[in-house]
């Protein structure tokens, strides 16, 4: 039998923003939590990179922005632009239709930081326990991560990465079985000048190999002549074994639909695997009898408001579940 001792924390499995954002709604409500990331910082798909010359510059390689309409959320993002990390980019973008044509979309405000979204999540994360380079291998009954029995287990990540890790006698290995998540290259491109009027972000329509670009030295504030092209799944499907040989279909698209002269000076490829559900979800988090949770962007629309809302709910609720 397990001692109450040990059954002390929730363990969190997962760095980004909705991992982050349900801790700190469990020690908001006086429920000890510690967060495992299996990387060496938090951010998951809010990644930055330094620009490859040292500069100061960061580039947003996962989400391009965000939105803010939650309640909520718009005072934590009211906190984060009273403080300068958070600054609001643009309301209109451009997108290109099947048929070639341009044309211009307005929306909700889009929001950036000029530190790269993955300082969003960073900041989040002050004042919350966190083991980064934490790989975690399996979540079993009890319910236990790796054999450490837990007050309660959140999986905070796409549906088949949760499905790796949990044991098929949980009910929680049910409701991320099989579900399709859609891939994506993004490529950083580099350039010696800005070669192009100021996109700040285009939707590509019907295009073979890009979705979208976006201008991230425009988001970013400081005009750094580099853009960021995020691939359809079709052509990210194709490189998932060497995403670099996504670069060169992904270059050529920029080049033809900008209309630009030049080459890049240098290009950096991510691949995520499980970019976005194929379908949406309509609960906002998952948690079950065993006391696992599931929370994420997968669950509701894949929005970064979506995976932050989605795991502060569940935060919440296990704080009325469980007395750790």
């Amino acid at each position: 039998m397990t001692s109450p001792e040990m059954r002390r924390e929730v363990l969190v499995v997962g760095g980004g923003i909705s991992g982050i954002a349900c801790a700190r709604a469990l020690a908001a409500a006086g429920t000890p939590a510690r967060v495992l990331e299996r990387s060496h910082r938090v951010g998951g798909r809010m990644a930055a990179r330094p620009l490859p010359d040292g500069a100061e510059h960061v580039v947003d390689l996962g989400a391009a922005y965000f939105t803010a309409r939650d309640d909520e959320f718009v005072a934590v993002v009211e906190d984060w632009q009273r403080r300068g990390l958070a600054v609001p980019w643009t309301d209109t973008l451009a997108a290109r239709g099947e048929d070639g044509t341009w044309s211009s979309t307005s929306g909700p405000q889009r929001w950036s930081a000029p530190g790269g979204l993955r300082s969003l999540v960073a900041d989040l994360a002050e004042g919350v326990t966190v083991s980064t380079g934490h790989s975690v291998s399996s979540v079993t009954p009890g319910p236990a991560v790796d054999g450490k029995a837990a007050c309660a287990v959140v999986l905070a990540m796409p549906d088949p990465q949760a499905a790796r890790l949990l044991h098929p006698a949980l009910r929680a290995s049910a409701a991320v079985a099989e579900r399709a998540w859609n891939p994506v290259v993004s490529v950083a491109l580099g350039y010696g000048h800005r070669g192009w009027e100021r996109l700040p972000a285009a939707f590509v329509n019907g295009h073979p190999d890009v979705d979208l670009i976006a201008d991230d030295g425009d988001r970013r504030g400081d005009g750094a002549p580099v853009l960021v092209a995020h691939s359809t799944a079709e052509r990210a499907r194709r490189h998932l074994d060497d995403p670099d040989g996504a670069i060169g279909p992904v270059v050529a698209a920029v080049t033809e639909l900008l209309g630009l002269d030049d080459a890049p000076a240098w290009t950096h490829a991510h691949r995520w695997t499980y970019a976005s559900p194929a379908q949406p979800r309509e609960e906002e988090f998952s948690l079950d009898d065993d006391l696992i949770g599931l929370c994420g962007d997968g669950w509701g629309s894949p929005k970064v408001e979506t995976a932050w809302r989605s795991g502060t709910l569940l935060g919440r609720a296990i704080a009325v579940r469980v007395s750790c």
